[in-house]
């Protein structure tokens, strides 16, 4: 498979996740469209690291992946406490962050 195609799964994924991001008004959802462009960044990185036959990019590649997961992780306890307080993971309805 050459670069160009995987570059363009990777550009694709990437538009996903920002069209997701800006259309969607679910917490929990915007953080999985957070996560598919983090997924696309680790594509495109590990694609150059197999063309330029370097393992930088899987190394930072893995770096991405515990940092997502970090991400995931205290996005959904923040988004679980906002559900107890508000009951809604409605983004709109959490304008203030007064609690």
């Amino acid at each position: 498979m050459s670069l160009f195609w995987i570059l363009l799964l990777s550009a694709a994924l990437f538009t996903i996740g920002v069209l997701g991001v800006l259309l969607r008004r679910n917490a929990i959802v915007i953080l999985m469209a957070v996560e598919v462009m983090l997924n696309a960044a680790n594509l495109t990185l590990v694609a150059f690291a197999r063309h330029l036959g370097s393992a930088d990019g899987q190394i930072l590649a893995f770096f991405v992946m515990t940092v997502a997961a970090a991400e995931a992780s205290v996005g959904l306890a923040i988004v679980l406490a906002a559900f107890r307080l508000r009951r809604s993971v409605d983004v709109d309805a959490f304008n203030r962050m007064k609690w």
